[in-house]
Order: C-alpha cells, then sequence, then structure tokens
C-alpha cells in the first residue's frame, strides 16, 4: 500500500496491504476479513521506556472487540471462550507502558490471534522480551516490529467461535511470524525475522530463525516495500546472526 500517505512514523520503510488499516494511536493494524483477525501489526518498540519482565507489567486487562470493524467479520469476547486458545497479544501489552492509554490500546480484539497458552506464555513472550532488550542497546536509534499470523493450506485449518449470531468463525494460525528492523547510529539497517509454530517448545529462538524473503512468501505480505535496491534485496534474503 505505497499509497498511503506517511502521516506516521511507523509506516516510514512501507506497509502491506490488508482488507482494512486501523490507525490505532501507538502502532497499527492490517486486518483481515477473512481470517477475522489482524494479518499484520506495525509498532516502533518504544525506546524511551524502562525496560522490564512481562510479569512485572501492570496490564489493563479490558479486551474488548475493535467496533470499527464490520460486525460480520469483528472478533468478539465470546469467540475466545471455553476455547483453550488465549487472546494472544501480536503487539505486547509490555511494548507499551508510557500512558494507561498505551497499555490499554493493546487489549483491543484487532490485536488479538487464538494462541495456544504454551506459546503465548513461553516462546513467544521469550521473543518480545528480546526484542525490547535489542531495542535498549545504546547504537539502536529505532526498532520496528511487524508481526502477525501464519497458516499452512496443506494442512487443516481448525477454528475457535461460531457462526451462530453471536460471534464469528476465527481460524487458529499454524505459526506466527515477526520481523524486525532495526536503525542504527551508523545509519544502518538490519533485519531479523522469524516463524514460530503455534505449539509449546523449548527451541531457542535462533531455530525459528527465517529469511525475511521467507516471512513474505508464506504470510502472503510485502514487507519493508520502501527499501528497494540489491543490498535490500540481499538483506531480504539471508539470516543475520541474532543480536
Amino acid at each position: 500500500m505505497s499509497d498511503v500517505p506517511s502521516l506516521r512514523r511507523e509506516t516510514r520503510y512501507g506497509i502491506p496491504a490488508a482488507d482494512q488499516v486501523l490507525f490505532n494511536r501507538y502502532y497499527l493494524v492490517g486486518y483481515s476479513y477473512y481470517f477475522r483477525q489482524a494479518k499484520w501489526t506495525l509498532e516502533i518498540i518504544s525506546s524511551d521506556r524502562k525496560y522490564v519482565s512481562a510479569d512485572e507489567v501492570k496490564r489493563f486487562n479490558n479486551f474488548r472487540p475493535d467496533f470499527r470493524i464490520p460486525e460480520i467479520f469483528r472478533a468478539d469476547l465470546v469467540d475466545y471462550k471455553n476455547s483453550g486458545f488465549e487472546r494472544g497479544h501480536l503487539v505486547a501489552s509490555a511494548n507499551r507502558l508510557e500512558t494507561e492509554l498505551q497499555n490499554s490500546e493493546t487489549f483491543l480484539l484487532s490485536n488479538m490471534s487464538p494462541q495456544l497458552p504454551a506459546f503465548n506464555k513461553k516462546i513467544w513472550k521469550k521473543l518480545e522480551i528480546a526484542i525490547r532488550q535489542l531495542d535498549a542497546k545504546k547504537n539502536i536509534f529505532e526498532t520496528y516490529a511487524l508481526s502477525g499470523p501464519v497458516f499452512d493450506f496443506n494442512k487443516q485449518v481448525k477454528s475457535i467461535g461460531t457462526e451462530d449470531g453471536n460471534g464469528v468463525s476465527i481460524p487458529i494460525p499454524h505459526a506466527y511470524f515477526k520481523t524486525i528492523l532495526t536503525e542504527n547510529n551508523r545509519g544502518t539497517l538490519n533485519m531479523w525475522s522469524f516463524i514460530i509454530p503455534n505449539k509449546d517448545t523449548n527451541s531457542p529462538l535462533q531455530d525459528f530463525q527465517v529469511p525475511t524473503a521467507e516471512v513474505e512468501r508464506y504470510a502472503g505480505i510485502q514487507l519493508w516495500e520502501r527499501l528497494m535496491g540489491a543490498k535490500m534485496e540481499k538483506e531480504k534474503r539471508k539470516i543475520r546472526k541474532m543480536w
């Protein structure tokens, strides 16, 4: 969506396509009507905050529907009830702590996706913390993060929720991606990308690193499309050593 005006810092290096783009105060959502959840979220990790673990964060926990989305495509609280899946944040609550409004905004259901509890509380949380630690490095000026679901259509796609008039059916992603873009004090741009299955794992984060171009293929979106040239194309095809 290169035609979207660059009125927000988050869109500096590009914004993927989506059925509906939700411009929140502190992050963006590209919503998929077909999947009844975000296709992607885009944020700049806060660089002027105190970095703490997620266990120390005061959370609002005010989960609620996003009424900007048409009702027939909108997730509701009833869809997750007794499903066995958690309302997994794509933009982490712990990333948005400067104001109460920031934290509250992350609990819109447009920022949620059905995640197994063991995935959400372990490897996904571990990656969120690692990204905040990356952003806290003195030589990092800004850190951009894109997150979203991945579906493998060679496998059965299960869902939560209902279509009985009280909610919608929400497909359960097979995996999730995160792609990180940093700009350091030398003006150098670096990328790291991950695809992690939606299940319990004790494997290290490095095991889930993939080229950014692979995320594009599996998630069906174009990433950082305003970064052009052979150097950036090469960056998308490489796996950079973790920080």
